[in-house]
């Protein structure tokens, strides 16, 4: 018998299994019914931030953020995050989450946008930018993670259902498919797939080579630059699109093209290199739920679109908490319990 097993090989469920081992754990086995970073994490935008605007989830990202360092380039750039107003209430939103932001030590700078080549700004207000934000290879980093997870004695089993394993210890790290595995177990995860669609530009000539990641605060539209010189664009949808279908919509793309057109000139009529969706684990608050949910059983999951550049944090603290009984990042505002009651912090900055 496992003494742990880590249910879902994606970039949370790799970290608590790096995590685990790290800590002295032995008998971990860290499994999925597909592939490492074949699930969402494979699928995901790459961004890695620390500019929330509530002070639990800055937490998170500011403890993660460490870890990205370490790792470095190729697998993580840190070329910041950049966020533009483009109304006075945008601008006034701004400095009020950048004000807390700094209060909690996060360097968030007010910043001329026009600094950055090739931006059209004459409609931004103002703009602020993390310079040690930045953006990262989640397939790369989930599949360096394992490595080392690996080397330290955790066994890998791919094309395994968690289901079909005897353990002790149960961590379910499966996204959106969490609830499914959580029903098996006795226990209620109210998460909800919800399809995220990103897409990738052939190469656009003169995009900078450490363009931030630009995001446009009161629309959403964000877009990267891509290793291929491209430019990799997301946006929510007006419309939900709550399910496990993953469809690409050729409207958004076309209407993605025309946005980046707008604010990156030089796109304009750039050809698609490829177009996907994933799917986003949401919670009715947009928070994760972490820690124990029964006995013997933990969640690390319903991260609604923050997994990656949290998983840092989160599988350290998941680790301490299964070994030690408590960890050292709070995880109080991530209990289940908590929707049973109003939400106490609602975080307003998902992307």
């Amino acid at each position: 018998m496992a003494r742990i097993v880590v249910a879902g090989a994606g970039a949370t469920g790799a970290s608590v299994a790096y995590h685990l081992a790290l800590l002295g754990a032995r008998d971990v086995v860290l499994c999925d019914r597909g592939q490492v970073a074949s699930g969402s994490t494979g699928r995901a935008m790459g961004g890695v931030r620390q500019q929330f605007s509530t002070a639990a989830e800055v937490a998170l990202a500011q403890a993660s953020i460490r870890f990205f360092e370490e790792l470095g380039e190729p697998l993580f750039e840190q070329v910041g995050y950049l966020f533009l107003a483009t109304t006075e209430q945008g601008l006034a939103d701004l400095v009020e989450r950048a004000e807390l932001q700094r209060s909690l030590g996060v360097p968030v700078e007010r910043v001329d946008p026009a600094a950055v080549p090739g931006l059209a700004v004459g409609d931004v207000r103002g703009a602020v930018i993390c310079r040690t934000d930045g953006v990262a290879d989640p397939a790369g980093v989930t599949r360096e993670v394992v490595r080392r997870a690996v080397e330290l004695g955790v066994e890998l089993r791919a094309g395994s259902d968690a289901r079909e394993l005897s353990w002790e210890t149960l961590v379910i790290a499966c996204g959106p498919w969490s609830g499914e595995l959580g029903e098996t177990v006795g226990v209620d995860l109210p998460i909800r797939p919800l399809c995220r669609q990103l897409v990738d530009t052939a190469p656009v000539a003169g995009v900078p080579e450490r363009l931030p990641m630009v995001v446009e605060l009161e629309t959403g539209f964000h877009f990267r630059r891509t290793p291929t010189g491209g430019l990799r664009l997301a946006m929510g949808e007006r419309e939900p699109r709550w399910g496990w279908r993953t469809a690409v919509d050729a409207t958004l793309v076309a209407d993605w093209l025309a946005r980046l057109a707008r604010r990156f000139p030089a796109a304009a009529g750039v050809g698609v290199a490829r177009s996907w969706a994933g799917l986003y684990d949401m919670t009715p608050d947009a928070h994760p739920i972490l820690g124990r949910l029964a006995e013997n059983v933990y969640a690390a999951c319903g991260f609604s679109g923050h997994g990656f550049m949290q998983s840092p944090a989160v599988g350290r603290a998941l680790a301490e908490e299964i070994l030690h009984g408590g960890s050292a990042l709070d995880l109080s505002p991530y209990r289940p319990d908590r929707f049973g009651g109003d939400v106490a912090f609602p975080e307003t900055l998902v992307l």
